[in-house]
């Protein structure tokens, strides 16, 4: 691309001999770097590169800031993964990409190292290491006509006798999961590596296009690993054998009023970056703290949290809005839908919002699907009365159709129905299981959750819990999954390997929902009857704390970075926001 593509007035600017007039081009030259036009963007790039050698030292000095603050960044720029127990099959990072649409226009992922993997989607680039060697020392390195940046990963294994391991077939058959490139194997990241919330810039329409999205250096479609190592071989499968069906088993003072200050914004762009800690050293806490009261509408009902931390988006089926509340600044803004939505829940590169709607008739069911920078809706048309609604660890959307006892499963790009799975009476809520190749549903009127299982989407069995499970959440290794029985006051735990179930474990009263912190140690319910939140041991299954919120709380969302939960209060039109990890 050559500086023929860019205005005539910004071509004389920077072919001026007047210092101030090519300042000015700089200026020019910095903003159509930024936008949405990949043209003009590639040909303002290399308009910079020209001027960083210009003879004036202001412009080139200039030139090359600006220059910098439009290429593609990564943050943090290391991942340490620590040392880890000999046999642990692998562990996950998850870094951010920044920087304006160029950055990521056909960017391409490299590594180098041992074991080490890495697949970019959207923004969010994944990092995984397969121990094969005692030392990890390698990196990984983005690629894209805004520049390239280097993310530097290491690790370490401990040296110990290894005694026996529990539970030894299952493993060895996630160990041989490990092989394969399929995406939708590796399921919920172990480490979350996530900047602070950050005031959104915008240059303009929409982000950049899934056209443009893009990897790869293996090729494929939509998503694809980066491999290495002797034995990395994207030829190779791996199978599960069949699953198991599981036989049938037998306060702390309120909040005050108002909401407290915001806290800091993070970094502006062109500022140093700060990097943030990885998630598995953000340590839930016994007893959460109260953080601030946001209003959100006339009666909030699902809640998520986009994968950057940065916005909130609520289901407010009082006004039939989704309101989307900034974490930074806590202001809150609003997109209308043509039906009330109740449940909510965002894509893995949180380029989407996926609301499900239906009124109090029972009419008018379906899901919006709400574009995150433009804020466009479009709308899909769903069986009778969708529910609490998930994103696969593929990026599939599964939709529970509570009236109609089955789960309809949509597209990761296009959205396009592929099909559904019976259930048992009626599907409240469902979570995932991605290592195990697992989902997890929580139905109603039946007592019981629903196993399905991923590779070929079929139901293999459920087991019985309390009364009337309502939510549902899988732990973030995978390993557990908590169920919140709504009419039985307590909750049970899965162990989403054998699938024994222990419990039941008494809560607060009428547990709408249930979620589990980032680092795993603890579960917390959102006890609609007496408007609390209960924390447990995710362990034991004993309660560590109560923590009194507003009036009706229904649903929790959790920041990915394992420090914030937020809260929606049905009566109060509030988002309780609670500091559950440090």
């Amino acid at each position: 691309m050559t500086d023929i593509s860019l205005p005539t007035h910004v071509l004389t600017e920077i072919d001026s001999p007047i210092r101030e007039t090519r300042l000015t081009g700089v200026d020019e030259l910095g903003r159509l770097a930024g936008g949405h036009d990949l043209g003009l963007a590639a040909a303002a790039r290399a308009a910079l590169e020209r001027l960083t050698q210009d003879d004036s030292r202001a412009v080139s000095v200039a030139a090359a800031t600006v220059l910098e603050r439009t290429a593609i960044r990564v943050r943090p720029d290391r991942v340490d993964f620590g040392q880890l127990a000999p046999g642990t099959p692998r562990v996950v990072a998850d870094v951010l990409v920044d920087g304006p649409p160029l950055a990521l226009a056909s960017a391409t992922v490299t590594v180098s190292g041992a074991g080490l993997r890495a697949m970019l989607a959207g923004r969010q680039l994944r990092v995984l290491w397969q121990p094969r060697t005692e030392w990890l020392d390698g990196s990984v390195t983005v690629r894209g006509p805004a520049g390239w940046a280097e993310v530097r990963v290491t690790g370490q294994v401990a040296v110990t006798v290894r005694g026996p391991v529990d539970r030894a077939a299952v493993e060895a058959q996630l160990r041989a999961v490990n092989a394969t490139a399929n995406p939708a194997a590796y399921g919920p990241s172990r480490v979350t590596v996530l900047p602070p919330a950050a005031p959104r810039r915008r240059f303009g329409g929409a982000v950049l296009i899934a056209g443009l999205t893009a990897l790869v250096v293996l090729g494929g479609v939509g998503v694809a690993w980066a491999l290495v190592g002797p034995d990395a071989d994207s030829s190779r499968t791996a199978v599960i054998g069949p699953l198991p069906t599981a036989s049938a088993p037998a306060e702390t003072a309120g909040p005050p009023e108002s909401a407290g200050p915001a806290e800091n914004a993070g970094p502006a762009p062109g500022a140093t970056i700060t990097k943030e800690a990885l998630a598995r050293r953000v340590t839930s806490l016994d007893k959460p703290s109260w953080v601030a009261t946001v209003k959100a509408g006339a009666e909030p009902e699902g809640v998520a949290v986009a994968p950057d931390g940065g916005t909130v988006y609520v289901a407010d089926q009082g006004a039939k809005v989704v309101s989307i509340v900034d974490t930074a600044t806590r202001k809150v803004s609003e997109v209308t839908l043509r039906n009330t939505p109740r449940f909510v829940s965002v894509s893995r590169d949180g380029a989407k919002v996926f609301v499900s709607m239906y009124d109090t008739a029972l009419s008018g069911s379906g899901v919006a699907v709400i574009d995150a920078a433009t804020r466009e809706v479009r709308y899909l048309t769903s069986g009778l009365m969708p529910y609490a609604l998930s994103v696969g660890p593929d990026g599939r959307v599964w939709v529970p159709i509570h009236s109609e006892g089955r789960l309809e499963v949509y597209a990761a790009g296009d959205q396009k129905e592929l099909g559904s799975v019976t259930v048992p009476r009626n599907p409240h809520a469902i979570g995932f299981s991605g290592d195990l190749m697992r989902a997890f549903t929580a139905n109603h009127e039946s007592n019981a959750v629903a196993v399905i299982d991923l590779r070929s989407d079929k139901f293999i069995g459920s087991i019985p819990v309390s009364r009337a499970p309502h939510s549902i959440a899988v732990s973030p290794d995978g390993r557990r999954v908590l169920v919140a029985g709504y009419e039985a006051d307590a909750v049970n735990l899965i162990d989403a390997v054998t699938l024994k179930r222990t419990g039941p474990f008494p809560v607060g009263k009428a547990p709408q929902s249930v979620a589990f912190s980032a680092d795993g140690k603890h579960g917390y319910t959102v006890n609609e009857g007496d408007n609390t939140i209960s924390v447990l041991d995710s362990g034991s299954g004993k309660v560590t704390a109560t923590v009194k919120v507003g009036r009706s709380p229904r649903t929790i969302g959790m920041s990915p970075d394992g420090r914030f939960a937020y809260v929606s209060n049905g009566d109060d039109g509030t988002i309780s926001v609670l500091r559950v990890g440090e």
